[in-house]
């Protein structure tokens, strides 16, 4: 339920993007950078990873968006359920594994991150670009995850899938391109 008296009842991040446009074009084209820009990680992994640290954060929200979005860019649904019970046994390459033990130390106790935690990510064969990709992409993360949560974001299933749709298909730019003009 939106938090904005002016909206009574339910607020999507569409609406709330309407209400400021002017900061919400900027954040998507940011958006676009990290999760679209060149970068070691593939653009599923990126969003698998978005998806995943939002699940840490019991964000519904950005969880279930970027599910969905990772979903058609071909990487499992169930998946998800499987990485927030245990990242070892969940079925997803072993490379990713150590970055995904990162993002959930980073998301829950950001303040106890060490060297190990990152050699872990080098060690797995990830370079310096894909480490700060990831530090990244957690930051925005939790970022989104505090908007949505603090503005009262929500919206049904179907919303959830039109947005994984939309973000897949036109990604982050192209969702900026349909704001109104700035006022």
């Amino acid at each position: 339920m939106s938090f904005f008296p002016s909206r009574p009842g339910s607020t999507s991040l569409r609406d709330l993007f309407a209400m400021y446009p002017e900061r919400a074009k900027f954040l998507l084209e940011y958006h676009q950078a990290v999760m679209r820009g060149p970068s070691p990680l593939s653009v599923a992994e990126r969003e698998l990873i978005f998806a995943y640290g939002s699940g840490v954060n019991a964000c519904t929200f950005c969880h279930a968006t970027h599910k969905y979005t990772a979903a058609h860019l071909g990487v499992d649904e169930g998946l998800f359920a499987k990485l927030l019970d245990d990242i070892d046994s969940a079925p997803v390459d072993a490379r990713l594994k150590p970055i995904l033990r990162y993002v959930k130390k980073l998301t829950q106790t950001p303040s106890r991150m060490t060297q190990a935690d990152a050699d872990a990510i080098f060690a797995a064969g990830w370079d310096e670009r894909a480490f700060f990709d990831v530090v990244t992409i957690c930051a925005l993360h939790n970022y989104m995850n505090r908007m949505v949560d603090g503005c009262g974001v929500e919206v049904g299933e179907a919303e959830h899938r039109a947005s994984g749709d939309r973000l897949s298909s036109i990604g982050y730019s192209g969702v900026a391109a349909r704001l109104p003009a700035q006022g």
